[in-house]
């Protein structure tokens, strides 16, 4: 049974590092995406928002699908579907074909993150210990390779299509072969548990999906305004600006890297106080710093302090909900989309109104809410999961992957 766990657990880790860099590879190429397909300035925010919505539809999807068939089953056949529609996004020519490819992307990218969740989430319940972060840390990886291989690609002036396919054609065939050992918990979906083991309380919900709405404000003032705010605001040159973002995902990977330790050690709740604690200080010398090096600073604090938030979020409606988590999990991650929509937008509307430092507050502010909401992660002691000693539950532990 170990060793089921073991490569369930190798397996579901490659898979959030090959959606960590083909989410990466999309976001960093927008540019070039633009100007392939000549799409302009005032339809190019109805494209990228079209990505989260659909996506927040096939979350939903999902939640019903899994009452049928298993998330790994659902995870099997979403993750080559969004590595090739990012290879269409890359080879289309015509307006029509870019849309229905994002299209493609965002249903399958949804149906993706909600069912390799679910896994984790299940994973780690058979675990009986914290491993929810170390999958999170597997996905800034990926980002953080998918990003460099992007900077190559512009660098050297490929087209889309030449970066995409060597990408897409070494994960397709490694994603397909590493699902064979996928792991159900016995009460992931099928009908099995989760997907009939009573309701999910909206009301129990509600502090985890704003602390998942808040995190992704956060992230994506991040991905999306750094490198403005250190050129604009704090005079950086325009190859400084680049810095921030790779620096926030680098810290990114190292905190959730070790994330797991300190959830084992002082338990769920002061490891989310702590990040959320870590990011508003974060927010805050950003919005106060006399120039560029002390932005960076913030922008590296950032990364520290929001890592931790989304995985251990996912984990506590795990927790939450031992009878329905997959359910949890698919309604939770519909709010990862609510925050990134809302994220950019508003700092930007508050950046021209007011002033950016001054929009950089309001993530701060909105991260501190989850100090409030910390205790919602507790688990009357199961947020350490004992200890950190890794033992099988054979009561969560279903059938792997390739038996389904």
């Amino acid at each position: 049974m170990t060793d089921v766990l073991r490569r369930g657990r190798a397996s579901l880790a490659f898979g959030f590092f090959a959606q960590g860099a083909a989410f990466a590879l999309l976001v960093t190429r927008i540019p070039a995406i633009q100007d392939r397909y000549g799409v302009s300035d005032a339809l190019l925010p109805a494209f990228l928002a079209a990505v989260p919505v659909l996506a927040g539809a096939g979350s939903v999807m999902t939640e019903r699908l899994v009452r049928r068939v298993r998330p790994s089953r659902v995870l099997r056949w979403s993750q080559p579907m969004v590595l090739l529609a990012l290879l269409g996004v890359g080879a289309g020519e015509r307006m029509a074909g870019l849309a229905v490819a994002l299209a493609v992307f965002g249903l399958a990218v949804g149906a993706l993150d909600a069912s390799m969740n679910m896994l984790g989430v299940s994973l780690q319940r058979a675990y009986g210990r914290s491993i929810m972060l170390g999958f999170h840390a597997t996905y800034s990886l990926g980002g953080i390779l998918g990003a460099s291989l992007a900077w190559a690609g512009a660098h050297w002036e490929l087209a889309l299509w030449v970066s995409y396919l060597p990408v897409v054609a070494v994960l397709v065939p490694a994603a397909l072969v590493g699902s064979r050992w996928y792991v159900d918990g016995r009460s992931g979906g099928g009908g099995q548990g989760d997907g009939a083991g009573g309701g999910v309380g909206f009301g129990v919900l509600l502090p985890l999906c704003l602390v998942m709405t808040f995190a992704y404000i956060g992230d994506s003032t991040v991905s999306n305004w750094s490198a403005k705010y250190l050129q604009d605001v704090l005079g950086s040159s325009e190859q400084l600006a680049t810095v921030p973002y790779n620096v926030y995902m680098v810290t990114t990977l190292v905190g959730r890297a070790v994330g797991d330790f300190g959830v084992r050690r002082l338990g769920a709740v002061a490891v989310v106080r702590g990040g959320a604690l870590l990011a508003a200080a974060g927010f805050a010398v950003v919005a106060g710093a006399p120039g560029a090096w002390a932005g960076m600073a913030g922008f590296t604090l950032l990364g520290l302090g929001l890592c931790v938030l989304v995985p251990q979020t996912f984990a506590a409606a795990g927790r939450l909900f031992p009878g329905n988590s997959d359910a949890a999990v698919a309604r939770l991650n519909v709010f990862n989309y609510v925050g990134f929509l809302v994220g950019s937008p508003l700092v930007g509307a508050l950046g021209d109104a007011w002033s950016y430092r001054g929009a950089m507050l309001v993530p701060m502010v909105l991260v501190l809410v989850t100090v409030v909401y910390a205790r919602s992660f507790g688990g009357g002691g199961a947020d350490r999961y004992g200890g950190g000693h890794e033992r099988a539950r054979a009561a969560d532990v279903g059938r792997s992957g390739h038996e389904v």
